[in-house]
């Protein structure tokens, strides 16, 4: 099985400035998931896309194999994820002369996760029978229960009513939010299907203390205060 790690890493951040270099247990945030990826034994290749020249010495610093320059328009608040890792597999693939049978992209913004969660989100996905597989982790909120919307009128609704009402959010069907730490893809849906969600997509679920996706300040520092206080696990990542 061929396999590639993809980190998609942007240089400009509105929410966090320059959040993928930014020091976490004096390391830069992006080089806990290169680490991760590479301790994990699961790669043929790990490959960093950025636009930053910055970011990019960063990643072959800490083990990136291949180096990506993402093109400008990839690279834009308004960019989707997707084609930024398909134009990072196809370089890496014209690069190395490998067709990769299973894709799988990690988010730098998502640092908690162990080499566990990657490792048993592929294994889980390889055992399956999805096309692709997104990690998450239990829902805080129900759309069944206290998950509420306006409606036209201006009134507050549920998100989404059952026929006999939920009166114990226990009693709610289950329900996730994702938590955009690894993404995975077999080879025809990877290059078929632009969607992220689909009618054949695996969930690998994922406690809530590794789900964080630094996305604010609040993120960071809360990702802080949750890296310090397992920092030997997070620390052997670079012995």
């Amino acid at each position: 099985m061929r396999r590639i790690c993809t980190i998609c890493a942007r240089g400009g951040s509105k929410g966090v400035k320059n959040k993928n270099v930014r020091p976490l247990l004096g390391k830069p945030l992006l080089a806990f998931s290169i680490r991760q990826a590479k301790l994990s034994g699961l790669f043929n290749y790990v490959a960093v896309s950025s636009d930053s020249k910055e970011i990019l010495e960063i990643a072959s610093f800490y083990g990136a194999d291949i180096l990506v320059e993402r093109p400008a328009d990839l690279a834009t608040d308004e960019s989707a994820k997707k084609p930024a890792i398909e134009h990072c597999v196809k370089q890496a693939e014209n690069i190395t002369q490998v067709a990769f049978d299973t894709m799988v992209d990690i988010d730098a913004t998502s640092p908690l996760r162990l080499v566990e969660d990657l490792q048993g989100a592929v294994r889980f996905f390889e055992e399956g029978n999805g096309s692709n597989l997104i990690t998450a982790m239990p829902a805080r909120r129900s759309p069944y229960f206290n998950l509420v919307e306006l409606n036209e009128k201006g009134f507050v609704q549920l998100s989404k009513e059952l026929l006999q009402p939920v009166v114990r959010r226990q009693d709610a069907p289950k329900c996730f939010d994702m938590n955009a730490s690894i993404y995975i893809w077999n080879r025809e849906a990877f290059w078929e299907k632009s969607a992220i969600i689909n009618d054949d997509t695996l969930l690998f679920e994922m406690p809530e203390d590794r789900s964080i996706d630094i996305d604010s300040e609040l993120d960071f520092k809360i990702v802080e205060m949750l890296m310090n206080e397992k920092r030997e696990i997070y620390e052997a990542l670079f012995i």
